[in-house]
């Protein structure tokens, strides 16, 4: 490979990094070619970007992209492909969901929300328990919601006892 092929690799993966803010690294050698295409099959239908790279190629274009992984650096050893993905716990489920019928994906690490996963007997589990971004404000406002509902509820379910009791008292 050229230079000039190496270098538009680089900037191609440079600019798929800063695109998409999560990416897992995974381990898919030893899958034969239908278990690969229904791979990428259920990857393409979960939105989810899987690409094949050189581990030195990729090296260079999470430093080009500026991105704090160097954690991952370790990581990037034999056959290495990455899952970019727009929701953080995304490839982490595919790649459970695959697993039950196939040996591999493996997870050799992760980065999600400017954070590094490295890889761990129950990193799978942890990445799949994890929560999006958006789901934790969601979270944070029900919560937040919660008293004013029960403060209006109280105050609701009052007056119909107060109303209750008048009526009651104007009868007799």
């Amino acid at each position: 490979m050229r230079r000039e092929e190496k270098s538009d690799i680089i900037n191609s993966l440079a600019g798929t990094l800063k695109e998409y803010s999560h990416f897992y690294l995974t381990d898919t050698a030893q899958l034969n070619a239908a278990d690969t295409s229904a791979l990428r099959r259920k990857c393409f239908e979960n939105q989810i970007k899987l690409v094949v790279v050189k581990n030195t190629l990729l090296k260079r274009a999470m430093e080009q992209a500026n991105l704090d992984c160097g954690e991952l650096f370790p990581a990037l050893k034999g056959t290495t492909a990455v899952m970019f993905s727009n929701s953080g716990n995304a490839p982490a489920k595919l790649i459970k969901e695959f697993r039950k019928s196939h040996p591999k994906p493996l997870v050799k690490g992760a980065f999600i929300e400017e954070c590094v996963y490295t890889a761990s007997d129950n990193l799978i589990d942890v990445l799949v328990a994890l929560k999006s971004r958006e789901e934790l404000i969601g979270e944070v406002i029900g919560l937040l919601q919660s008293p004013a509902q029960n403060v209006v509820s109280a105050l609701q379910s009052g007056g119909t006892k107060i109303h209750g009791v008048l009526e009651t008292l104007s009868n007799k």
